[in-house]
């Protein structure tokens, strides 16, 4: 399977697993209230009221509008922190490092979001191409970031790249994924810190 980081490219500065990282819980957020709110904002535009959602490399907050969906699934890493995010009707852990794969039946949600960690994914193409295949027709992927990171933690590409190169970065996966069709970056600076999230469409 191709994949669009090279060896080099997915190196991590502490190459212990993710899981280890991550088996204590950190009840905090990674960006100013800025960001949060713009984020908040934008699902409010792109998630439809009773939307099926999944929270992907959630924590013990998901961001989300005062907005009623369906169900909102959490994946992450940490139990304790999923344990505190109110919106998530489930959850389930998953170091997708490790096992890129969802436990999720195709077509079963209608929004993916995946805040403020994607920079942390080795196998990229692997996980979109999941992220694409429980995605229902026309649903839609919301990638958002800042310029904050756990730095030994991030790939090497992500490290080193601008945060027009991690936009970069970041349509190169969801091309890959090969499921999806209109594909936006956004860019902002709401606050302190640099808002980029890019938005995409599951094809019909």
């Amino acid at each position: 399977m191709n994949e669009t980081l090279t060896d080099a490219e997915r190196s991590k500065v502490d190459g212990r697993p993710d899981g280890e990282f991550y088996d204590r819980p950190r009840f905090v957020t990674h960006a100013d209230d800025a960001f949060l709110d713009r984020l908040r904002a934008l699902y409010d535009e792109r998630i439809p009221p009773g939307a099926r959602v999944l929270d992907a490399m959630s924590s013990w907050v998901s961001h989300l509008p005062d907005a009623t969906y369906e169900r909102v699934v959490g994946h992450g890493l940490n139990a304790a922190e999923l344990r505190e995010n109110d919106r998530l009707d489930e959850w389930f852990l998953r170091d997708l490092n490790a096992d890129p794969t969802l436990p999720l039946d195709d077509a079963s949600v209608d929004a993916v979001l995946c805040a403020l960690s994607v920079q942390y994914l080795q196998y990229p193409a692997r996980v979109f191409r999941e992220f694409a295949r429980v995605l229902a027709d026309g649903g839609v992927v919301v990638v958002s970031f800042a310029d904050r990171m756990f730095p030994t933690k991030a790939v090497r590409a992500w490290r080193e790249a601008s945060m027009d190169g991690r936009a970069d970065l970041v349509r190169t996966y969801v091309d890959a994924a090969r499921g999806f069709g209109d594909t936006e970056t956004l860019r902002e600076r709401p606050g302190s810190d640099p808002f980029a999230a890019v938005v995409a469409r599951r094809r019909r």
